[in-house]
């Protein structure tokens, strides 16, 4: 099995700008919208959304909070060492809003599922809408389908979906790659 590119540095960035238009659809001026990102790696995606968000609306103030979700998880008890947490950084209140959780692979939904318990500890969301880069759609344990999605791609499980940003030193690309055991 091969390495192989599914998103190229221009596709990566045309992706970008159809979720943002797609938000904008949805969310207007995003007066009652919030989007959070998901640690670890949902935050460089959000980052995104929200950097070309202010370019298509000049002057219009969306909030954005970073989430973590370490101690939600379902199998954060089967690590024979300590966890430490990431930074979690929500300075707005989430009651009543819509909230677009963000994500870069979709891929168990487990990560996903236990983003929602974490944000219950900051208010009821009157909606609660999934943005992700990458779906890997056959691979659900979880009863969760994103609302807004970058590319669906049908990886087997012996292969990884790995994310590269040009802000985290590497260049933006999405690649399929095979588990090295």
């Amino acid at each position: 099995m091969q390495s192989r590119i599914i998103l190229d540095s221009q596709k990566f960035q045309l992706t970008i700008e159809r979720l943002c238009h797609q938000l904008i659809e949805n969310h207007g001026n995003f007066n009652n919208s919030c989007i959070i990102g998901l640690q670890p790696r949902g935050i460089f995606l959000s980052q995104r959304i929200i950097k070309k968000l202010n370019e298509l609306l000049p002057g219009v103030k969306i909030n954005f909070g970073i989430l973590d979700t370490t101690f939600y998880r379902d199998d954060f008890r089967h690590n024979d060492k300590p966890l430490l947490p990431l930074m979690t950084d929500i300075d707005f209140i989430v009651e009543n809003k819509n909230v677009i959780l963000v994500d870069d692979v979709f891929y168990t939904g487990r990560t996903v599922r236990s983003g929602m318990d974490a944000l219950l500890d900051f208010g009821r969301p009157a909606k609660i809408e999934l943005l992700v880069l990458i779906d890997r759609r056959f691979s659900r344990e979880v009863p969760i389908v994103p609302d807004y999605v970058g590319k669906t791609v049908d990886a087997v499980t012996s292969e990884k979906v790995r994310v590269e940003w040009a802000n985290n030193g590497g260049e933006d690309k999405v690649w399929i790659i095979p588990y090295k055991e």
